[in-house]
């Protein structure tokens, strides 16, 4: 069904009649979707460490337990999933949004045992906290109003947003504010407290007006003793630099679509798009031509040590994952032939698009 190697592939699609579809009356491309901080990555972290004890039930309700009630946290059980690989090394999982996620973040080092749920204080035997690789770092906002002499209580996630951890509870509001504009003027900051007692849970986020001012504060504080405690101070959003804004223009998108990016790191399994539908899914004899199809035509690469292709659940077109092909190679050698190999190649007439694809998320079905 894979065109021969060689064989002529479809020509690029012209920017001006993706720019043209999308002028149309009910063509128009909500730009919200489109944000990097709107993607299921963004929302999602990577917990290693976990207790023997650990399960998908107990994880998620134990960031629930940590950050209903803070603050922060508009409502209640932000951490909407959690998905434990196999051999139970590590867990996926994903929050409501991604201002969410940077505050679970922050409670890297956190242990889920009921005698010490402090966070910080378990920074060898706790939980192990991080991004996605392919995470993408928030461009900065310049429509967000900025008053000159006001530090506003909400701290946005940019890439000179910085999470303050480990904090003695007993410092004030004013007292850490005044640690932190030692390096320079504040532009946002927030002391994460429990929402009914006041309490201080250890943690704080702020901005400053020079961005500057970031690094320098990081190289200051980070480390620092301050009673009883080591201030772990670093940038809350870590990852992958966005290239540019959605309002780049459908020519800039196009251009950038036609590139692969690497940024994230390559992996041995690749995400191929645009290759199957729902209906074709929910046959069985048609599931499995499509699975065999896939396994010879990616098996001249390398060997292919799995495909996942999720079908529909309950007769749902809207399932996580319908609609993409998932395949795990030996090595990262043979993803990246296919890779390049199949990119723009035709499928029951359908342009294939492939990127790479995490591969902790694969192990979990995190589609």
């Amino acid at each position: 069904m894979f065109p021969l190697p060689g064989a002529p592939r479809q020509q690029p699609i012209d920017p001006s009649k993706l720019q043209a579809i999308m002028n149309q009356p009910g063509g128009q491309v909500n730009s919200a979707a489109l944000k990097p901080s709107n993607s299921r990555q963004a929302k999602r972290l990577l917990i290693n460490n976990l207790p023997p004890s650990a399960t998908e039930e107990s994880i998620q309700s134990f960031f629930n337990l940590q950050l209903n009630g803070l603050n922060i946290i508009e409502s209640a059980d932000p951490c909407t999933s959690c998905q434990v690989s196999k051999d139970n090394s590590f867990a996926v999982v994903e929050f409501r949004n991604a201002s969410e996620a940077t505050i679970a973040l922050a409670l890297d080092g956190i242990s889920m045992e009921a005698d010490d749920a402090t966070n910080g204080e378990a920074a060898n035997q706790g939980l192990s906290i991080h991004r996605p690789k392919d995470y993408i770092v928030p461009a900065v906002v310049d429509d967000v109003p900025y008053e000159p002499g006001v530090v506003s209580n909400v701290v946005i996630d940019t890439p000179s947003k910085l999470s303050i951890a480990n904090l003695p509870t007993y410092l004030s509001d004013e007292q850490v504010s005044e640690l932190l504009v030692s390096f320079g003027e504040l532009k946002a900051f927030v002391l994460v407290r429990d929402r009914s007692t006041e309490e201080s849970r250890g943690i704080a986020f702020c901005e400053y007006v020079d961005p500057a001012a970031t690094d320098v504060a990081i190289q200051g504080l980070n480390g620092m003793d301050l009673g009883d405690k080591k201030l772990r101070v670093q940038k809350a959003s870590v990852g992958v630099t966005q290239v540019a804004g959605v309002e780049m223009g459908v020519a800039a998108m196009s251009m950038l679509a036609g590139t692969t990016s690497t940024d994230s790191g390559e992996t041995r399994v690749l995400q191929l798009l645009n290759m199957v539908t729902p209906e074709e899914l929910m046959d069985n004899d048609d599931y499995e031509e499509i699975k065999e199809d896939v396994q010879e035509e990616c098996s001249k690469f390398g060997n292919v040590l799995d495909i996942k292709i999720p079908r529909p659940v309950g007769g749902s077109r809207q399932s996580a994952g319908v609609g993409k092909i998932f395949v795990r190679f030996e090595n990262t050698e043979s993803a990246k032939k296919a890779l390049q190999a199949l990119a723009g190649r035709k499928f029951a007439d359908r342009t294939v698009v492939t990127t790479y694809f995490p591969e902790e998320n694969f192990e979990v079905g995190a589609w």
